[in-house]
């Protein structure tokens, strides 16, 4: 898997509020949840956010509740994938469970701007920063991880493996 995007960057302990606000849980609708996607942390970031771009941020992203509004409202907004320092786990698995990969990287996290150009190899663990040209590591995706992300989450991964309509 390889995704190349524009960097939207964000800070530490980014939480499930801040990545879709309670008030918007009304509603399991992925299109009306991107609307409303980092809005409490940047009024701009719906209305401006483009398919293929990436979210950089710092420790814990996604800490708070279990919700998997949050990645739902990430993918839908357009985001091809998330880049931290590190994950709350319960992000982390709701992420692959529907389909948006993300990776780990402290170097990555720091040294990234917003606004930079990225490349991200998944297979070979390698982000390159084309606008500073420097290359940092990430931890591989494992490649079971990478077939769910691939089929679109665990829900049409299992469909496919096992044939269900």
């Amino acid at each position: 898997m390889k995704f190349t995007g524009k960097v939207w960057k964000f800070g530490n302990d980014v939480d499930t509020d801040l990545i879709i606000p309670a008030r918007y849980l009304n509603t399991s609708d992925p299109a009306e949840l991107a609307k409303h996607c980092m809005e409490d942390a940047d009024t701009t970031f719906a209305g401006k956010v483009q398919k293929g771009d990436i979210i950089v941020a710092g420790k814990n992203f996604g800490c708070g509740s279990s919700r998997e509004h949050a990645p739902v409202a990430i993918k839908a907004a357009g985001v091809a994938c998330v880049i931290a320092k590190d994950f709350a786990r319960i992000f982390y698995r709701n992420s692959f469970n529907i389909g948006l990969p993300i990776f780990e990287s402290e170097e990555a996290s720091a040294k990234i701007a917003e606004g930079d150009v990225v490349e991200i190899d998944a297979d070979k663990g390698v982000i390159k920063n084309n606008t500073k040209n420097e290359t940092y590591t990430v931890k591989p995706i494992p490649p079971f991880m990478q077939e769910l992300v691939a089929a679109g989450g665990l829900i049409a991964y299992g469909k496919t493996k096992f044939k269900i309509k």
